[in-house]
């Protein structure tokens, strides 16, 4: 199993969106500041996630959610962020 995840800040208003296939273990490194593009806003929470079969389909959704304004808006409207 993949995952497509969104983590949000509990120290700045950010929220941040990833891939793995472990999710529990990239959630602590995330939170253990081991990832250098979230490390300075940590810690995290874990607010969504989605789960596929393959890689591919996870990567595609990332991609979809991180370069399509209108998919993220979408999805942090059902999630009742913004």
């Amino acid at each position: 199993m993949h995952y497509i995840y969104l983590l949000k800040s509990n120290k700045a208003n950010w929220i941040y969106i990833g891939s793995c296939l472990n999710l529990e273990k990239r959630l602590l490194q995330h939170n253990q500041g081991k990832v250098r593009s979230t490390k300075s806003r940590k810690p995290y929470q874990l607010i969504h996630h989605e789960i596929y079969n393959n890689k591919t389909d996870a990567l595609k959704r990332e991609i979809e959610l991180k370069k399509n304004s209108s998919k993220k808006e979408e999805l942090y409207k059902q999630l009742k962020l913004k």
